[in-house]
């Protein structure tokens, strides 16, 4: 079942003497901690910082990434401490806390007076004014910028007179809509600092990632240097395909990752291997947990060295977790795409990826997590009876050939920047001819006078409204409301969380709820007070949410009829408009532990989840698809071949994320009575992505018929129509002649 394994070898240090400007106190700490010289990318990014330069280090996990920002930092606030300051940014609270430990350590070592905090939600109401006052390097998230400290500007005058640097850590999760939020965030903040007098050097540190400096140039609207070559040393390391056995040749299904997981975990458990288990969803890592704690026990070891990790543990919890990977007390770890991150989890020796992540630099992000030393590691990627998953690893080359996504974010998004227009004008009041970074938001100015949210006096926009705009505008998600899970057996203690989007699908009542392998009832679930309560329950199965989703036209605000002017055109109309998607958690289903067998099901009566928002459809003259079927080929996967294609084109140009958008076929519309590809905005209310499509749908036509002409594959792969299994062997060359119709 090992189809494939790519052999990395090790590789030794490339060296540097530390730069000879760095304090000499700086220098004497980090020898007391085994750091004698530097290695070549910490050397290069710590001479151009100190040299003035914006720079971003991109290299990948356990490269030291962390030393390229705090040597340049501390150096500074060393040599005028009253004269600097610092804001680092993760975009994690957990990340921010592990990397305020780190540094609150090197700061001990040097006995300095540089005063330093963690700003967040959980940052008590007692502290905050210390460190508005004190603080010398602040570590926080663009939530808590965005909402905490930019509309307060004038408690952190301090801070913004004297900020020398802003530290940007994995930046590469900043793309698609959040990463078009954050540059508007980062726009307010050089704005604000301006006002205050001070200009900051920008550090940022990236996973590899196709496109870093344009990534980052857009981010910031500035130039920047970048830093690529890996001086770090690398142990040896191979990373191994798995397929697992078939067990249903006639419908190809293979035994479940699950299952295959398990085996592969227990002979690493057995030998004292260090390892990370990645699971796609929050019910995989806790089955899994549940799985390896079982394991040990069948091994005469504590299960309590197994440990789970996701959204939604306590940040003790979580804190606890992290330490004991360190320390080495917990043995194996099975964790979402949360310990993803630069999270310092010690020396893992092994990493099993339960199945493809769905990108190549999140693939090697978590394979990147075993082997942060130079000793021999090994990661395994264990393939699902999924095309994608099948496709990539029967296809090694596609996986290990490509380089890593490109991080497309667009700015300029007319809905996201006037959200922050608005935003910036609470802060301070706009200058008539004042720029918003490198955009003119003159014209929206104008509108929000028109709408009585601005006032114009004396050449400046002044806010006019009550209301407080940062609160309204969410960087992430359309809800940031999570619900509280309460025991009931212990006085109703805290045992976790559960964010808004996924509550309908893990604690509903009935529910199976899986903490630490520990599983509990659901017994109540309060929407309105977003709590649900829980008894632990001692069960042989888990339960999974089947939902349905309906999407229903509301309005059509813009269409384009083809019928008329051209017979031949495949395309009867496009359309532009609002439509409604509903969402409906109807039923689970039980399944049992170990074999995996459906048990039984039950209903679920929660309320529909609504979305309005706008959307892109095409509507194909329904004789298209007659043909394919007097042809006898399926139009209902030649669909999914043209709705798949568009999927790959459109963050070319539309520049977001893949996330950002979602693409359906249907073989009949309801409201156009033929068939019909829909593609919307994932956000409340639109983004403006698909009135975009709409514009340029013939430049998506084009793309999509020279990404199929060029590829080279025989009948679809991920990287076109879609796996062969997934659509029909003649499925590209029909897409090929489609697009290129409706591209000329």
């Amino acid at each position: 079942n090992i189809v494939h394994i790519h052999h990395i070898e090790a590789r030794a240090a490339d060296e540097r003497e530390f730069p000879e400007v760095l304090e000499p106190t700086l220098i004497d700490v980090l020898k007391k901690k085994g750091i004698t010289r530097l290695w070549s990318h910490q050397a290069e990014a710590v001479d151009k910082i100190i040299n003035g330069k914006n720079v971003v280090v991109v290299t990948p996990t356990a490269s030291g990434k962390t030393l390229c920002y705090n040597l340049p930092v501390l150096d500074r606030l060393l040599k005028t401490p009253e004269d600097a300051r610092a804001i680092y940014l993760f975009p994690t609270k957990a990340l921010s806390h592990d990397q305020y430990a780190e540094l609150y350590e090197l700061i001990a070592l040097l006995r300095a007076k540089i005063k330093t905090y963690t700003f967040d939600g959980d940052t008590p109401k007692s502290e905050r004014k210390l460190l508005r006052l004190a603080g010398q390097i602040i570590l926080t998230n663009p939530d808590m910028l965005h909402t905490g400290i930019l509309p307060h500007h004038t408690l952190w005058n301090k801070l913004f007179a004297s900020l020398r640097f802003v530290v940007i850590d994995e930046v590469h999760q900043y793309r698609g809509v959040f990463g078009s939020h954050f540059a508007n965030v980062l726009r307010r903040l050089k704005r604000i600092c301006k006002f205050y007098g001070s200009r900051p050097q920008f550090i940022c540190c990236s996973a590899t990632i196709g496109n870093p400096g344009e990534l980052v140039e857009n981010l910031v609207e500035e130039d920047f240097e970048v830093i690529e070559h890996n001086g770090a040393p690398q142990g040896e390391k191979y990373f191994v395909f798995y397929n697992p056995p078939v067990v249903n040749p006639q419908l190809g299904i293979r035994s479940s990752i699950k299952a295959e997981a398990r085996r592969l975990a227990m002979e690493f458990l057995a030998n004292r291997v260090q390892t990370i288990l990645f699971g796609r969803s929050r019910i995989n890592v806790e089955v899994m947990t549940r799985y390896l704690k079982e394991v040990m026990l069948r091994l005469k070891q504590s299960p309590e060295r197994v440990r789970g990790y996701r959204g939604g543990y306590l940040p003790k919890e979580r804190r606890e977790i992290e330490r004991g990977l360190r320390e080495g007390d917990v043995l194996a770890v099975v964790s979402t795409n949360a310990l993803e991150l630069g999270i310092d989890i010690g020396e893992l020796k092994a990493a099993i990826l339960m199945g493809y992540p769905g990108t190549i630099t999140s693939a090697w992000q978590q394979a990147g997590r075993a082997g942060r030393k130079t000793e021999t590691s090994v990661a395994i990627l264990i393939a699902s009876s999924s095309p994608l998953d099948q496709y990539i690893v029967t296809h090694p080359e596609y996986f290990f050939g490509r380089s890593p996504e490109l991080a497309i974010i667009d700015p300029n998004n007319p809905s996201i920047v006037a959200s922050h227009i608005k935003c910036a004008s609470f802060e301070l009041p706009f200058e008539d001819g004042e720029s918003f970074g490198r955009y003119n938001p003159a014209p929206i100015l104008e509108y929000l006078e028109k709408n009585n949210v601005l006032r114009h006096v004396g050449g400046r926009w002044h806010w006019a409204s009550e209301r407080y705009p940062a609160e309204d505008i969410s960087l992430r998600s359309a809800s940031a409301d999570n619900f509280v899970i309460f025991n009931v057996a212990e006085k109703n203690k805290t045992i976790g969380e559960v964010d808004y989007d996924s509550a309908q699908y893990l604690i509903f009542p009935d529910a199976v709820y899986i903490h630490q392998s520990q599983t509990y009832i659901i017994e109540e679930l309060d929407w309105e007070n977003r709590t649900a309560f829980a008894r632990p329950e001692d069960v042989d199965y888990y339960t999974e949410a089947q939902a349905k989703t309906d999407v229903k036209v509301l309005m059509v605000d813009l269409t384009n009829t083809y019928e008329n002017t051209q017979p031949e055109f495949p395309l009867l109309r496009k359309r532009f408009g609002d439509v409604n998607v509903t969402t409906v958690v109807s039923n689970y289903k039980k399944i049992k532990f170990d074999t995996h067998e459906n048990v039984g099901w039950g209903d679920i009566h929660l309320p529909a989840m609504e979305m309005q928002t706008e959307s892109y459809w095409v509507v194909i003259k329904p004789e298209v698809c007659e043909k394919l079927k007097s042809d006898g080929k399926d139009p209902a996967r030649i669909l999914v071949a043209l709705a798949n294609l568009l999927r790959n084109v459109v963050p070319l140009f539309v520049m977001c994320d893949p996330k950002d958008f979602a693409v359906v076929s249907l073989l009949r519309s309801p409201y156009e009575q033929a068939p019909t590809i829909f593609i919307y905005d994932k956000y409340p209310g639109g983004i403006n992505l698909a009135r975009r499509i709409f514009s340029i749908d013939n430049r998506l036509f084009r793309a999509a018929a020279e990404i199929v002409e060029r590829c080279p594959c025989g009948s679809g792969c991920p990287s076109c129509v879609g796996p062969p299994e997934e659509v029909t062997e003649d499925a590209k060359q029909f897409s090929h002649t489609f697009f290129s119709h409706l591209g000329s």
